[in-house]
């Protein structure tokens, strides 16, 4: 039986382990674009895509909707707390309906997609496809952006993605008995957040923060600081001389 354990542990250590958690780089910039080129400019803020829930025993994610349902108005909250911290007229994506709204939720799930990509592809060396290595930032979510930037008024568009698992105890008692059994190391809780932007005008991605490893508990408010305070950290739109520092 014991047997079984091990091998069983073994499995799901070897499907559950993805490289994303060992990033070495979290955030980088497209070549020839500096905060100079944001001057004067509108940001549009698409509505963040905020998923929080548990991770079960073998790994599989089981959303919560209190959970986030409160880590997006907590967000929202903190966000708007930080207003006086950017030097650029900041909008919240409106209300759409019909094309419009398909068009901007389709490029929320598209910058999510593109951004777990720079992250995996790029910003871990050891993952590197061979059409990317040693190639500099240069990514895009396509050119059909424009007609966002069109609708809205604003040249920018800054997305944000956060998805956080909390280790369920069955995933607790998995980690230590893997540890104690075969001494390998599992994972418990993912805590993921990305915060990218885009000129709209191009769809080229000209900024962007990645981390794996994100932290603050997004389901009370000064974990809620933690977390924004890491998603912006570098952003190029911030005032001068102003640090998004995170929370204690």
């Amino acid at each position: 039986m014991k047997r079984n354990l091990t091998i069983a542990i073994l499995l799901a250590w070897t499907g559950l382990t993805g490289p994303m958690a060992f990033a070495q780089e979290r955030g980088a910039v497209r070549p020839n674009f500096s905060a100079e080129a944001l001057k004067g400019q509108k940001i549009l803020l698409f509505r963040p895509t905020i998923q929080v829930g548990e991770q079960g025993t073998g790994g599989t994610p089981e959303s919560n909707a209190d959970w986030t349902a409160k880590a997006r108005d907590l967000f929202v909250t903190e966000l708007r707390r930080r207003q006086s911290d950017f030097a650029n007229e900041i909008v919240e994506e409106p209300d759409l309906v019909g094309a419009a709204a398909d068009s901007v939720a389709a490029h929320r799930a598209l910058f999510s997609a593109v951004a777990n990509s720079v992250m995996v592809y790029q910003f871990f060396p050891g993952n590197r496809l061979p059409t990317r290595k040693n190639k500099p930032f240069e990514w895009t979510l396509g050119k059909e952006t424009k007609q966002i930037a069109e609708l809205t008024g604003a040249r920018y568009g800054l997305f944000i993605t956060t998805e956080d698992q909390y280790g369920s105890l069955g995933r607790k008692m998995f980690q230590f008995l893997a540890a104690g059994l075969v001494g390998v190391g599992v994972q418990s809780g993912v805590h993921l957040g990305y915060a990218g932007l885009v000129d709209l005008e191009t769809g080229d991605l000209v900024w962007l923060n990645a981390d794996g490893q994100m932290g603050g508990d997004v389901r009370d408010a000064l974990g809620m600081q933690k977390r924004v305070g890491q998603l912006l950290e570098d952003f190029p739109g911030l005032k001068p001389g102003v640090q998004v520092a995170a929370a204690p």
